[in-house]
């Protein structure tokens, strides 16, 4: 796909209201999504850059209500940096508009295309090198949300409906499970198990939020380390990027899915569970950021739940993955036969982990709320 969407990218970008001398463009990024280049205009005797991105209309349905949410939190966003003093350049992302004075460019092939400023002087990390990464990530998070917290108008768009219902998840789950579509079932009994024990947990939130125990808020909903730059010198996360799932939820939606990435010692697939733990440093790290960031506008509700929100999201992913496995890998994109049940499994060892060390977490709450 990137051989042939590079091909599209030179028409692409004049498109959009760029001044200078076309130089090149390369791909950028890790994402399995979207895909991503940044460019390099000539102005004078500057060069200058921007990120272009492929948006993947396969996963994103509607590209237009997408980008109204982006046009609208980055519009916000920029605002409240400029109010409070900061750099709009550097602590918020800057759509630039198309000829037409769109947020977006559609060709005349059917694809979607949206064209950011680059951010210099920061960059993404997809593993952990600085533990100080960790809190200054978490607390970009944390300011994410907080800075949001007002946003006037109407609701934003769910780009993805349902994205953290844990009850549908589960819903969905028990489904496949009765239809059996490729007889796999029988292979995972205890895996199986392991989910149906887990079933009255999976509502908590949902019904929590439906009631109006705690306050919908705007949340990212993919708060992976690389979904914040990283300064180059001061090493604090200045602004969070892939805007993508930005819609309506829950703040502890977004802080479990940073405890459930953020904490494991093992990666997301790791065959051997022995390997696969929560770390209580990170995890430390993780909600000290974050608290740093929302202490003073998170109910005691939402503080009290932190703790159980990544063990929550932790098995909403697991049965994603088991549920994706016994569909006949449809959603997941794998690399052998039998990887979305290494990626359920090794998400179930981290829900025990989190249950045998769950006063622990706690206990860290505790000390910095």
């Amino acid at each position: 796909m990137r051989s042939v969407i590079h091909h599209k990218l030179r028409d692409v970008v004049d498109h959009f209201q760029i001044e200078g001398l076309y130089l090149g463009a390369i791909p950028c990024g890790s994402g399995h999504i979207n895909d991503t280049y940044v460019s390099s205009f000539e102005v004078g005797k500057n060069e200058i850059h921007y990120i272009h991105q492929w948006i993947n209309h396969n996963i994103f349905k509607e590209p237009e209500k997408l980008m109204k949410n982006i046009e609208r939190v980055t519009c916000y966003a920029r605002d409240q940096v400029i109010a409070k003093g900061g750099n709009p350049a550097r602590e918020s992302l800057t759509l630039i508009p198309t000829n037409a004075g769109e947020w977006f460019y559609k060709t005349p092939d059917g694809d979607y295309w949206r064209t950011y400023i680059f951010i210099d002087g920061a960059r993404t990390y997809d593993k952990v090198e600085n533990l100080q990464h960790v809190y200054s990530a978490s607390k970009a998070f944390g300011k994410f949300q907080k800075m949001l917290c007002d946003l006037p108008g109407e609701r934003l768009h769910e780009t993805i409906p349902n994205f953290h219902h844990t009850r549908k998840r589960f819903d969905d789950f028990t489904r496949s499970l009765e239809n059996d579509p490729v007889n796999r079932a029988q292979f995972v009994e205890e895996d199986i198990k392991f989910i149906l024990r887990h079933e009255g947990e999976t509502s908590l939130i949902v019904d929590m939020l439906g009631e109006g125990v705690i306050p919908e808020r705007i949340t990212h909903n993919d708060t992976k380390l690389n979904n914040v730059m990283i300064d180059d010198k001061t090493g604090e996360g200045i602004c969070v990027i892939d805007l993508d799932t930005v819609m309506p939820g829950s703040a502890l939606y977004d802080f479990g899915d940073s405890v459930r990435i953020g904490a494991s010692t093992a990666s997301e697939d790791e065959i051997d569970l022995s390997k696969v733990d929560l770390d209580l440093d990170l995890y430390e790290r993780l909600t000290r950021g974050y608290l740093d960031a929302t202490r003073d506008f998170l109910t005691p509700i939402e503080v009290n739940l932190m703790a159980f929100s990544g063990k929550l999201i932790t098995l909403e992913q697991s049965i994603r993955f088991l549920n994706d496995y016994l569909n006949g890998d449809k959603y997941y994109r794998i690399h052998y036969p039998d990887h979305n049940l290494v990626r359920a499994r090794t998400q179930m060892k981290m829900v025990i982990a989190m249950e045998e060390k769950f006063n622990q977490m706690i206990t860290i709450v505790d000390r910095y709320k």
